[in-house]
Formats: structure tokens, sequence, C-alpha cells
């Protein structure tokens, strides 16, 4: 995902039980916010 929200590639597999399409949301809104902690560390670390 790039920092302003666009996804460059998705990978997913259900072990066992799929998964609904609300929880894939979930699991990228998570992603997004790992990312964006991720962006703003780099960010912090650069201007240092």
């Amino acid at each position: 995902m790039t920092e302003d929200g666009r996804i460059i590639e998705v990978q997913g597999t259900a072990e066992g039980e799929p998964f609904t399409h609300e929880e894939l949301l979930t699991l990228l809104a998570l992603a997004r916010g790992g990312i964006e902690s991720i962006v703003a560390t780099q960010k912090a670390a650069l201007a240092n």
C-alpha cells in the first residue's frame, strides 16, 4: 500500500474457513493503520 492508501498488491488465503468481505475490509484497515505508522516513523528518522 502506498503512503496515500493506494493498493499495490493483495495476497490472502483462507486457511480452514473462508473469511467474509467485512473481515477483508477490517484487515485492509488494520494494514493501512500499520503502514501509516511505519511511514511516520520513517519520516521522523529521515528528519533527524
